[in-house]
């Protein structure tokens, strides 16, 4: 028998996948009779090294090889450091001295924020995997990320879209409705995760969006559970490969957040330590837990628990612990793993283990927080080796954005999580590995990346979701479409994509016969001193008098027809514009080519609004933060829309 150090990059040669692009495979592996993979450098094939052999007898003879430390790395899911001392691994590149320091340590599954091009990030996930390939026992690295592939991004939820392609946000997807193409979506997402290395999608969001302030909205499937729960498992087979859990050449999905993250109070996030309290009952609570039916019966590998404290909710008759998803054993133990079978990974969110000081707490304007990052939620005050002994013994078998394993290993030696708890949680994260066959061959083809990425085919699906996820509120009669060669006047809209549609741009609205107005959905900086709060869309939703969006629609309505297109990242309150606007479109990722097919009637709108929108802001205020759809008299229902225009 032939022993290999790896396959190298020629033997793992993508397809350039086109229209009937399905999950990028694993490629095919010389017969292990031939070659192997000397993983552990002693020129002997090992049962763990053998393809030939059942999944779970390659997983017994590696956890019978490690030792304790090595499993205890298993246990962290750090984050790949940026080169260059980029912070939060931002940047083209890893530092490559760093990584192989935490290889050493034994943490092999990282989060990327790269943002390079396709053969670039190829080629520095290949890198990473050969200093892998080079530690003692050579375990692959699993390399997990958050969304890639839509409009908004925001650090800590969401990943810069670099050739990527390019889709409506989910809250699109729920606009549309559609399982078949949310799957498809999958699918072509994962073929691009997998060309440049990438094994592990940090989504769906199966959050129940009910608190219409809430600046996470975006990224979930709406306000309905039922629409929710089919969506978020279409996304899970998508990107998974079927409908009954992982295949090898698929992407493994986490779904979070194990549950309520959608019901806090002004919508203040749980990012935040002022948004670490959710606010629900138990009735309102078995609505979140619905949401994540789908995605769990269609075996996702992982599931992702909450920041937030779920107040006023009971489990088996007891009050909930008052403490965050990721150390609330009932939540873990009991209700995902015993009531609802979960087998998977449960893998926190990030860094709800670090220290949360002055600064993270109650950060000023002398003294913001920066980037001292936690989320301890109701569990401040432990040690932090207490917050690991709490977390493993509630069920977290993977901590997040955590990269010293040593806290964790003085709570193992100090007996506060047990050898076995260890072992289970070890089994968990290699069997992962095994299914996504990273133990055989976890090099991609770097030029074959840069066609799979951002493939023109793939493209073209893409826009083809954007033009129908959007929605049309209102048209008065005769406005839609806009005839080739009107002048229009825009704002916030592009003059070349305008041009582009056959419409002619002008200066001024006494020049013009219509005018396009695109903008965002109003909020504030209400915690400027806070480093996501400074981050995220938060405070009101209504427009007002005095606003420049308000006074650039009334402006341009006082003089010609005006066609008014707002970014709904969250249920804005219309109604000092509705009146004013001759047409008016809710958008839900969208380029600006999207939006002026629709206005030119080459696409028709097909959308229907997947959360209520508010009448006012009292009504907002008034709402209760964990029921769906209840504020009093929305300006138009959860299902508006004008199709077929």
């Amino acid at each position: 028998m032939k022993r290999v150090m790896g396959w190298g990059l020629a033997g793992a040669a993508l397809a350039v996948l086109g229209t009937t692009m399905a999950p990028a495979r694993v490629p095919a592996r010389p017969a292990v009779r031939e070659a192997f993979r000397d993983l552990n450098h002693n020129g002997r094939l090992d049962p763990y090294e053998d393809a030939r052999l059942p999944l779970a007898k390659r997983v017994d003879d590696l956890v019978r090889r490690m030792t304790l430390a090595e499993k205890v790395g298993l246990m962290l899911h750090g984050t790949l450091p940026g080169a260059g001392g980029m912070v939060l691994g931002m940047g083209e590149g890893y530092d490559q001295a760093a990584a192989k320091a935490l290889l050493e340590r034994g943490v092999n599954s990282f989060i990327t924020r790269l943002s390079a091009d396709p053969a670039t990030f190829a080629a520095q996930n290949n890198a990473v995997q050969k200093l892998a390939e080079a530690t003692r026992l050579g375990i692959p690295v699993t390399i997990s990320t958050d969304p890639r592939n839509h409009f908004q991004v925001v650090v800590g939820a969401s990943s810069a879209n670099r050739g990527f392609s390019q889709w409506p946000e989910p809250l699109g997807f729920a606009a549309i409705g559609d399982e078949k193409l949310v799957e498809r979506f999958g699918q072509l997402a994962a073929a691009e995760y997998r060309a440049v290395g990438i094994h592990m999608a940090l989504s769906p969001q199966a959050d129940l969006y009910t608190e219409p302030r809430w600046p996470r909205g975006n990224a979930t499937f709406g306000s309905d559970p039922a629409a929710v729960s089919r969506l978020a498992g279409a996304y899970v087979r998508g990107f998974q490969g079927s409908a009954t859990g992982l295949t090898k050449g698929g992407v493994a999905t986490v779904v979070k957040h194990w549950v309520g993250y959608g019901a806090e109070p002004e919508g203040f996030d749980g990012h935040n330590y002022y948004g670490r309290t959710g606010k629900l009952d138990d009735t309102s609570f078995a609505l979140h837990v619905r949401a994540f039916d789908d995605a769990l019966a269609a075996g996702s590998a992982g599931v992702m628990p909450t920041y937030i404290i779920p107040e006023g909710v009971t489990y088996q008759g007891l009050p909930l612990p008052r403490v965050g998803g990721g150390f609330n054993k009932p939540l873990i133990d009991g209700l995902l793993r015993r009531d609802h079978g979960f087998k998977g990974l449960v893998v926190s969110d990030w860094a709800i283990t670090n220290d949360c000081p002055a600064a993270c707490r109650a950060p000023t304007h002398d003294a913001p927080q920066g980037y001292a990052i936690a989320m301890p939620w109701g569990v401040e005050d432990l040690p932090e080796s207490d917050r690991f002994a709490l977390g493993a013994n509630a069920g977290i078998d993977q901590f997040g954005g955590v990269n010293d394993p040593a806290p964790l290993m003085a709570a193992v030696k100090a007996g506060k999580v047990s050898p076995t708890r260890v072992d289970e949680a070890a089994r968990r994260v290699l069997t992962l590995k095994f299914e996504l066959g990273l133990f055989d061959n976890p090099y991609v083809d770097e030029q074959a990346a840069a066609k799979v990425v951002g493939n023109p085919a793939t493209q073209a699906e893409a826009d083809a979701a954007q033009r129908a996820a959007q929605v049309l509120l209102e048209a008065r009669a005769g406005i839609l479409p806009l005839a080739p060669t009107r002048r229009v006047w825009l704002s916030g809209v592009s003059a070349d994509a305008a041009r582009a549609a056959g419409l002619v741009p002008v200066d001024s609205l006494d020049q013009a016969e219509v005018a396009l107005v695109r903008v965002q959905t109003p909020h504030e900086m209400v915690h400027p001193d806070h480093f996501f709060g400074s981050r995220q869309n938060e405070g009101r939703l209504d427009f007002r008098p005095g606003d420049p969006a308000t006074e650039t629609i009334a402006r341009a309505a006082a003089k010609v027809p005006t066609i008014v297109a707002v970014d709904l990242d969250r249920p804005a309150v219309l109604t000092a514009i509705r009146g004013k606007a001759a047409a008016l479109y809710g958008l839900f990722g969208a380029s600006d080519a999207v939006l002026l097919d629709l206005v030119t009637g080459k696409a028709k709108p097909q959308g229907h609004l997947p959360f209520e929108l508010p009448s006012s802001a009292a009504a907002v205020a008034a709402q209760h933060p964990a029921y769906p759809d209840d504020s009093a008299d929305p300006l138009y229902r959860r299902g508006a829309g004008i199709t077929g225009n």
